[in-house]
C-alpha cells in the first residue's frame, strides 16, 4: 500500500527524486558519496526519461546529473531487495549510454558515469556501507578495463567503519535515523517544505494515479489473457458449443468464435 503525502520520506522514490533537483542538496549528496569536490552540476532534464524505442521498457531516473568535467552521475533509491540489483545497475548503464549515443555521440565520446543505487538492505552481506565496482582484469586486477564506468551500491544497514562521518550521517538519515550534522538537517527541513507543497501533492496523487491504472490494466490484460486460453483448451476438447465455452470461460460468443477460427486456421501450432 503506497504512503499518504505526508508521510514520504527521503529513501522514498518520490521524495528523493524532488529533493534532488535543488542543487543546493544534490550536488553534496555526490559529493559525500563520492570524496569529491563537483565544482558545477546541470540537470538535462528535471528527471530524464529514456525510450529507445516506442515498444522498450523505458527507465526514469531518480537523478541524472552532468558536471563540467564531463561525468554523469546517476543515483537511484532501491528500498525493495528482490529486484535485481546488479542487473539493474547494467540496464541502467546501458540504457544511459545509448541515450547519449541516440543524441548523435560517436562512442569515443562517451561520458564518464556513475549508476549509484543507494539501498535500504546489505545486499552482499558484507556489511559494508559501500560497494563500488568497476571492469578490472580478472588476471591482472590492477589493470583496469579504462571504459570509465563505475557502479556504487551503498547500504544503510552497514556495519563497518568504512566511509566518511559525513556519508555515515548520510546513510543512517536515510534509514530513518534522527539528523546529526547540518547537511541531514538540512535535508530534514528539505523533505518537511516539500510535504507541504500542494503542487507537489497533486504530483504525488497523479503519479500514483498513473501506476494504480497500469497495475488495473495489467490486472485486466492477464485476466483476458487467461480466459483465452481457458477458452482455447476448451476449443481444443471440441466438446463443448461456442455458447457454452463463452459462458464457462468469460468471453463472448464472437471473441470465441474468431479463436475457433484462428485454431482452425494455425492448427496445432496455434
Amino acid at each position: 500500500m503506497e504512503k499518504k503525502f505526508e508521510q514520504l520520506e527521503i529513501r522514498d522514490d518520490f521524495m528523493f527524486s524532488v529533493i534532488m533537483r535543488n542543487p543546493r542538496y544534490c550536488k553534496p549528496f555526490l559529493e559525500f558519496i563520492l570524496g569529491v569536490k563537483i565544482s558545477h552540476i546541470e540537470y538535462p532534464k528535471s528527471q530524464e526519461t529514456i525510450d529507445i524505442t516506442a515498444d522498450a521498457k523505458s527507465v526514469r531516473l531518480d537523478i541524472y546529473v552532468e558536471d563540467s568535467e564531463n561525468t554523469v552521475y546517476n543515483a537511484e533509491m532501491q528500498t525493495v531487495e528482490n529486484r535485481n540489483i546488479p542487473k539493474r545497475t547494467r540496464y541502467y548503464q546501458g540504457m544511459i549510454d545509448l541515450n547519449i549515443l541516440e543524441k548523435g555521440e560517436n562512442y569515443k565520446s562517451l561520458k564518464k558515469s556513475f549508476v549509484i543505487f543507494i539501498c535500504t538492505f546489505d545486499l552482499f552481506g558484507k556489511g559494508r556501507h559501500i560497494y563500488t565496482f568497476e571492469n578490472r582484469c580478472i588476471q591482472d586486477t590492477s589493470l583496469s578495463l579504462g571504459d570509465d564506468t563505475i557502479k556504487i551500491i551503498l547500504n544503510t544497514k552497514g556495519t563497518m567503519d568504512d566511509v566518511t562521518p559525513e556519508l555515515k550521517s548520510l546513510l543512517d538519515f536515510i534509514d530513518g535515523e534522527e539528523p546529526r550534522d547540518e547537511f541531514t538537517k538540512e535535508l530534514e527541513a528539505a523533505v518537511k517544505t516539500v510535504r507541504k507543497n500542494e503542487k507537489w501533492r497533486l504530483d504525488y496523487m497523479t503519479l500514483q494515479m498513473n501506476y494504480q491504472e497500469k497495475y488495473e490494466q495489467g490486472i485486466e490484460q492477464g485476466r483476458e489473457q487467461s480466459n483465452r486460453q481457458s477458452a482455447l483448451r476448451m476449443i481444443k476438447a471440441g466438446k463443448l458449443s461456442n455458447d457454452e465455452i463463452a459462458l464457462y470461460s468469460g468471453l463472448t460468443t464472437e471473441q470465441v468464435e474468431a479463436l475457433e477460427e484462428m485454431f482452425q486456421g494455425n492448427g496445432d501450432t496455434f
